[in-house]
């Protein structure tokens, strides 16, 4: 309003001054003080009025003039004046009123008074208050209005349960009549938790989008500042916005950044985060009602929220949003396949059987990677071989094809992803061979890819037993070619996986006959959704117990190595065929491996023509060997005994 305000007297300014500068001023005459004397005396003067030194006056032919009397004492003036009839006028002079003195006086001060208004609100972020660094104690939360939401439930797929959970908010939103006249009312709080990439907030804003009503959106972590009673103040500041909006939907991200247990911190119950979690806690279900205002957070860490914030009244319901299914998954590809012109070879069906544990962010990039590999090849569809390539870019890395290895170290690498393939398919209950390549792709400098058939959310010991034994296969291939001095440090990785998981089934799942069904110490890391069970020890027991779960942990250890060790052995006609086949080819995948272990030569990859350009294929082992054995990549890093949580397994 100030800013159009100002606008307007400036436009004002600029016609007055325009107009006066066209407008044609009265002929007025000028005259030295001579010719004005000469004239007195010829009696050609009608009239004069004296204003200090100037002279105005008017001529009896009707004409007007004006002149400067100089600055000295002319006495004589006033009778010559007198003597020729000439008509003497004085003026009076000008004199200000008080209103006009005090503005005078005060317009230094309101100057300095507006500029430092107008600085200290360009620092506070405009009018809205938001933005500056003066704006400490004002809400970060962002409003969208209905129109700005363009999400619905026809964008959200693969999620069937989670959004018929929240499409009661969307029903409430729209007919809150429906639900009062039963004396119900809709829950004030919903928490989804989900893995990461599993839609959370993308079903928020579908709930937003459906219900037609403003969408606050904020981080958890927006709330907090180095600054004491900050968060709680930016806390109440987003309630009052809202409850100007309602009814309307507040969205908080990540709450655990806000909404972690009180008392555990170094700041004991007065710390900053502390306070804006209770004053979160008083404006969700305080003495002052918020009708109208749903509160609807996302997190993958729920075990660390505060129990006050998870009490009915505040978050009455919690929505689980997990990993789609196959049928899910396929729902999702179509849903992202609708802006993308497809081959006729492209079936979602059959990618979603082929993407198990990927999540809905997982299969958006999949359909995303295949689009750029289309574009880069300058084709107007996008094929299934371009989907191949994405699912092999997003589940093994991207190919390294400027690495120059030789060939020593790329037969050692063929002979160490060849025994992860076989001791894989040869132990009961492993996933198929998906893809073995010896090209490096990411941190990996050969990769074995094993894929579920099926969806699978738990794991037998059979299967946990095999996987370490394919786990040591790379290993012992290598040392059955090059003797135990040979052996690379590539095995790091596959050593502390197999560790891992042996240790897990002693203290933690209750798979050991000489320990029994009970768990030995505690998680020394926060578990979250997506990657959960890391760092188990066995802290926390007698000396007595943590020998005993040494010796049951060496000997799973031990029982696997003899066993990868015997079948290898059975089959190292296989072997070397399989390495064979990686030293001509780089990459086989499931076809090749079935005609390997059949006794048979690998029959050409489709597409092969006999080679390519790349430089230097292949690594010393399936890991990189300069890879602290302590710090895997995300790609290598076990999840909980297995597959369970990620797109496949891999060696």
């Amino acid at each position: 309003m100030a800013k159009n305000l100002i606008l307007w007297l400036i436009i004002a300014a600029v016609l007055v001054t325009v107009m006066n500068n066209f407008s044609t001023p009265a002929e007025t005459n000028t005259l030295n003080y001579t010719q004005f004397l000469e004239l007195v005396r010829d009696r050609q003067i009608e009239r004069v009025t004296v204003d200090g030194y100037e002279i105005e006056g008017r001529r009896r032919d009707g004409g007007t003039f004006t002149t400067i009397r100089p600055a000295i004492q002319d006495n004589g003036l006033i009778g010559d004046l007198l003597e020729n009839d000439v008509v003497i006028e004085g003026k009076q002079p000008e004199q200000q009123s008080i209103w006009t003195q005090l503005l005078i006086a005060s317009f230094p001060i309101l100057i300095i008074i507006a500029i430092f208004m107008f600085f200290m609100r360009q620092m506070q972020g405009g009018a809205g208050g938001r933005g500056g660094p003066m704006s400490f104690g004002k809400s970060k939360a962002r409003m969208l209005t209905e129109d700005q939401v363009k999400t619905t439930f026809a964008d959200v797929a693969g999620c069937d349960e989670a959004k018929e959970e929240v499409s009661e908010l969307v029903e409430f939103l729209r007919d809150p009549g429906k639900f009062q006249r039963l004396g119900g009312h809709i829950p004030r709080g919903v928490l989804m938790v989900g893995q990461p990439g599993t839609g959370k907030t993308l079903l928020a804003k579908a709930v937003a989008g459906e219900a037609k009503v403003p969408f606050f959106t904020i981080s958890g972590s927006d709330f907090v500042e180095m600054f004491v009673g900050v968060g709680a103040s930016r806390v109440r500041d987003m309630f009052e916005q809202a409850k100007k909006h309602a009814p309307c939907i507040i969205f908080i991200d990540e709450i655990d950044a806000v909404g972690r247990h009180r008392g555990g911190g170094m700041g004991g119950g007065h710390d900053e985060r502390e306070q804006t979690l209770n004053q979160l806690l008083v404006e969700m279900d305080g003495f002052e009602a918020n009708d109208g205002i749903i509160v609807v957070a996302a997190t993958n860490r729920p075990d660390v929220l505060d129990p006050a914030l998870m009490r009915p009244g505040r978050f009455d319901r919690q929505v689980v949003v997990g990993l789609p299914d196959i049928r899910g998954r396929e729902q999702i590809l179509k849903v992202h396949m609708r802006k993308v012109p497809l081959g006729d070879d492209v079936v979602p069906a059959n990618i979603a059987r082929g993407t198990p544990g990927f999540s809905g962010a997982d299969l958006a990039n999949l359909v995303n990677e295949a689009s750029l590999f289309a574009a880069r090849a300058g084709k107007r569809l996008v094929e299934m071989v371009e989907f191949e390539m994405a699912k092999d870019k997003i589940m093994m890395g991207a190919e390294r094809k400027s690495m120059v290895m030789s060939d020593k170290e790329k037969l050692n690498t063929a002979y160490h992803e060849s025994g992860h393939a076989i001791v894989g398919r040869l132990v009961p209950e492993h996933d198929p061979v998906y893809k073995v390549s010896i090209i490096p792709r990411g941190r990996a400098l050969g990769v074995t890819m094993f894929l579920p058939e099926e969806d699978r959310y738990s794991l037998s010991k059979r299967a946990l037993i095999s996987q370490i034994c394919s786990l040591f296969g790379g290993r012992i291939a290598e040392e059955m070619t090059l003797g135990f001095e040979g052996v690379t440090t590539g095995a790091s990785n596959d050593i502390m996986r197999a560790t891992q998981l042996a240790k897990n089934m002693v203290t933690k799942w209750g798979l050991s006959e000489k320990l029994g069904p009970l768990m030995y110490g505690e998680d020394e890391n926060e578990s979250y959704l997506g990657r959960m069970g890391g760092g188990q020890g066995a802290s926390g027991v007698s000396g007595e117990t943590a020998k005993l779960i040494d010796q049951e942990v060496r000997r799973i250890i031990d029982e696997c190595y003899a066993t990868a060790r015997r079948l290898l052995e059975e089959n190292r006609g296989k072997l070397d065929l399989m390495a064979e086949a990686l030293m001509k080819y780089e990459t086989i995948d499931a076809e090749q491996i079935n005609d390997i272990m059949t006794g048979l030569p690998a029959r050409e990859p489709k597409g092969w023509q006999g080679g390519d350009d790349r430089q230097g294929p292949g690594a010393a082992a399936a890991d990189a060997p300069d890879a602290p054995a302590d710090k895997p990549s995300d790609a290598e890093k076990p999840k909980d005994g297995g597959v369970i949580g990620g797109p496949a397994g891999e060696h």
